[in-house]
């Protein structure tokens, strides 16, 4: 298209030149006007050979953009390729050098996938480090591991950091875990094992890793380079480097700690003292994960050295070992809620969750026992007028539900280790309101619709009748919603104060004392107007 409007273009020229040589006598103005008139129709080619290629230019855009817009979500799928490569029959090298493109996590999303043969196939393949890499991504390994014999189980084990193979070891049975042990070649893997589970599961001991990188104070800049790249190849934890001094009797105490970058670009001469940061946060071994969780939670560090009395450093607390602290805090705070006594998991013995759930449903027996007892004292009113009894559980549920909406903002507040006591008087007040406003506002709509419900269903009775009882309804409906959401506020900061977990103040419990309140309310109103003042 354009070659053909170019050679237009051309003989268009051409007529002009041999027009202007045979017309020379001819007035010079015309000349001119002639030249003038064909530049326009030139511009007006180019400009249409412009817009006929912008638009085929648009129009290839708007074919490609769905592609390109589709193939923005789109992800591989590791899981197919992963036990294609596993499954195939590539050699042993082939094998390896296709898996180390994978990382370890997705690797180990694939292992429910494979026969226990292949698991075997795998692990041989891919070696001890890197097969315990892929057990650290496990939420339970122990399962794998109990496939192994002792001694290839030892060979992953004493790979791990000491932490994760405590978590490994410790969903194994007593005779499992000696044998593993056993067989650990490393004397240090196995010194820092059992230095980890020598703690309690609420000491802050048995969160940590020996996975860090320490070096002593009065080093130069090259050599604490030196000593980093020593130590870097069997630990990963590089980002904070701690600083561990001699004392007079020898022993070696934290000293303080050194960001990784700050080190790097430290020129040669520089002082190494100038890089430390001595009032760098730490924890003791045996301190209660409860009382630390909220320091650590202050820090925005990579990682926190644990020390003992004597102040030495005998490993340090990540950020990720922090995330999975926090998270079981929450479970277990989750757990007494529901009336637990710990946190259960899918795979749990049925004779462990009986014992977990058994003490409080125990407790509260005793305490729907006394309910019961209540409301069998207000038997004759049942006797008088027995369709009252359809709407004790709505008042019940309601003051249940607004209880456990007011423990549940509670124990998230109490989080904060640093509230004052105004900050709690504003809580308490705070919830009170909420709960008197939101059982005013379903109160009145309960005394409305009830009310004409009743006119409509109970046959023979009076507006002045009906409109008594929804009243009665909507006034223990408010009483109870306030009384509810006060004492699911009270009772949390109770307990926190007389260092009581306050998630021990589960909902049931809340919700148990709140019926038996909801119950003497409501029949007590209904006794006292319906049968004692109106005489119904």
């Amino acid at each position: 298209m354009n070659e053909l409007k170019n050679e237009k273009m051309r003989e268009f020229s051409e007529e002009e030149i041999s027009e202007e040589q045979k017309a020379q006598d001819e007035n010079a103005s015309d000349v001119v006007n002639e030249d003038h008139s064909s530049q326009e129709e030139a511009a007006d080619i180019r400009v249409e050979d412009e817009q006929e290629e912008n638009s085929n230019d648009e129009q290839q855009n708007d074919d490609k953009e769905p592609d390109d817009e589709e193939s923005v979500f789109e992800h591989p799928d590791y899981e197919s390729e992963l036990k294609q490569i596993i499954r195939s029959d590539l050699s042993f090298e082939e094998k390896k050098d296709r898996l180390a493109d994978y990382h370890a996590n997705d690797i180990a999303g694939v292992l429910d996938e494979l026969t226990p043969e292949e698991r075997k196939a795998l692990y041989r393949i891919l070696g001890d480090e890197e097969t315990s890499e892929v057990f650290a991504y496990l939420d339970d390994a122990s399962i794998y591991i109990a496939e192994l014999t002792p001694e290839i189980a030892a060979d992953i084990v004493q790979e791990m950091d000491a932490d994760d193979a405590v978590d490994v070891l410790e969903n194994l049975d007593e005779e499992q875990q000696a044998a593993i042990i056993q067989h650990i070649d490393d004397e240090e893997a196995k010194e820092d094992i059992r230095l980890i589970q020598s703690y309690e599961d609420d000491e802050i001991g048995s969160k940590m890793t020996t996975n860090y990188i320490a070096i002593r104070r009065g080093l130069s800049i090259k050599q604490a380079m030196r000593a980093l790249i020593d130590q870097a190849a069997d630990n990963d934890n590089l980002s904070t480097i701690y600083v561990i001094e001699s004392t007079e009797d020898g022993d070696e105490t934290f000293y303080g700690a050194i960001n990784l970058q700050d080190l790097i670009i430290a020129r040669q001469g520089t002082d190494l003292d100038s890089l430390i940061t001595t009032s760098y946060p730490y924890v003791y071994d045996h301190e209660s994960v409860d009382d630390c969780i909220e320091q650590l939670k202050d820090y925005s560090e990579d990682s926190i050295p644990v020390l003992n009395t004597d102040k030495q450093i005998l490993g340090v607390i990540t950020s990720q070992d922090l995330v999975e602290v926090v998270d079981e805090e929450m479970g277990e705070d989750y757990a007494r809620l529901g009336g637990l006594t710990a946190e259960e998991d899918l795979n749990e013995p049925l004779k462990d969750s009986i014992k977990k759930r058994a003490p409080w449903l125990l407790t509260l027996m005793g305490l729907g026992l006394i309910v019961s007892s209540v409301v069998g004292i207000f038997e004759p009113v049942m006797k008088e007028l027995a369709f009252v009894v359809a709407f004790q559980s709505m008042i019940l549920d309601m003051a249940g539900n607004v209880g456990t909406q007011s423990l549940a903002v509670t124990i998230r507040v109490l989080m904060d280790e640093n509230l004052t006591g105004r900050e709690k008087l504003h809580l308490v007040l705070k919830e009170v309101r909420v709960g008197f406003v939101d059982g005013l506002i379903l109160g009145c709509i309960s005394f409305l619709f009830i009310g004409f419900y009743l006119h409509l269903t109970q046959a023979g009775r009076s507006w002045g009748f009906c409109y008594t009882v929804s009243g009665c309804i909507g006034f223990a409906m408010v009483f109870a919603m306030t009384f509810s959401s006060t004492v699911a506020t009270l009772v949390p900061l109770f307990f926190k104060k007389i260092k009581i977990d306050p998630a021990v103040a589960s909902g049931p419990m809340i919700t148990t004392l709140t019926d038996l309140v909801g119950v003497v309310s409501y029949y007590g109103l209904i006794w006292i107007l319906l049968i004692n003042v109106m005489h119904y």
